[in-house]
């Protein structure tokens, strides 16, 4: 009935995978977990020691890094049930019906149901609040106002997906970056696929440092600008995207380009610091994607 599948990369597994068993045993319902050791060098043995313990259990180690999208296949491919739930290695239910709060909405007419994500209301480490900001600003969205754009918050780390659907839409990933769940979403958009939200969020632990993170936010922004360029997201609800669109549409680009030129090093000063500024981060995104578009 039911594959929980979580690609692994250096992250302890054991709290999640015991949880996920506990429940799906508790739903009475035929199951299996698959893990898959992304070319890990931290906790392997670890996981494949608690892994191992559990009934309907396994894991696969992978001693090369192939990224979310490769392992995410390679979970898929090795799965026997039609029904794929995938979690990040990061998280963790909030709820203890979470399995059967998914179950709930198995037999629907969608053929993905994104979960959502939550953060707890702790105060995070001074070198950590940018991620966590930003996850608790646009991340943390309640489903009525998610499922008014089914396709704008994917987030990957909490998702239930038909396995036919999700390998259409996956074989079409052939990039290997930081930020396709944006990608996906806009696959999904392109191919209809009958999305679902629903209030049944995990807790997001896996928090990089500010640093870290806005080297990822420029990561995703050139993944983003490549995909326009290339005319690979034509179908999308990204409002970054359409935001800088219509900018350049009226030149107005030169000038946001300009001013990351002047002011990226304030910027960038407040978005590591302690108290980061969301409205200073949207702006951020804004201006560099309008200065990588030109500086190409």
């Amino acid at each position: 009935m039911l594959s929980i599948l979580v690609p692994v990369y250096n992250y302890s597994i054991s709290s999640l995978v015991t949880e996920i068993h506990k429940q799906a045993t508790h739903a009475k319902i035929n199951f299996e977990i698959i893990c898959i050791e992304d070319g890990s060098n931290k906790f392997v043995l670890e996981n494949k020691s608690v892994v191992d313990g559990l009934e309907h259990a396994s894991i696969i180690i992978s001693s090369k890094n192939n990224g979310r999208t490769k392992s995410r296949q390679i979970l898929s491919d090795t799965s026997k049930f039609n029904w794929l739930l995938f979690l990040d290695a990061d998280v963790m239910p909030k709820s203890d019906r979470f399995i059967i709060k998914h179950l709930e909405n198995i037999d629907s007419k969608y053929e993905a149901i994104y979960g959502g994500f939550a953060y707890k209301t702790i105060k995070p480490q001074k070198n950590k609040t940018l991620r966590y900001n930003f996850g608790k600003n646009f991340e943390e969205v309640d489903a009525k106002k998610r499922n008014l754009k089914p396709y704008q918050i994917v987030i990957s780390a909490n998702f239930l997906i038909k396995k036919e659907i999700f390998s259409k839409i996956n074989s079409q990933i052939k990039i290997k970056s930081y930020g396709l769940d944006n990608f996906f979403g806009a696959l999904l958009k392109e191919n209809k696929v009958n999305v679902l939200h629903i209030n049944n969020e995990v807790y997001h632990y896996g928090i990089e440092d500010n640093k870290l993170y806005l080297n990822k936010v420029q990561e995703f922004i050139t993944l983003l600008l490549k995909l326009y360029n290339d005319r690979m997201f034509l179908e999308h609800s990204n409002k970054l995207l359409s935001v800088f669109v219509s900018l350049k549409k009226y030149k107005l680009n030169y000038l946001l380009s300009f001013f990351y030129k002047l002011f990226n090093n304030l910027m960038e000063r407040n978005l590591i610091g302690p108290k980061p500024n969301m409205f200073i981060l949207q702006l951020y995104k804004l201006s560099y994607i309008c200065f990588k578009d030109l500086d190409s």
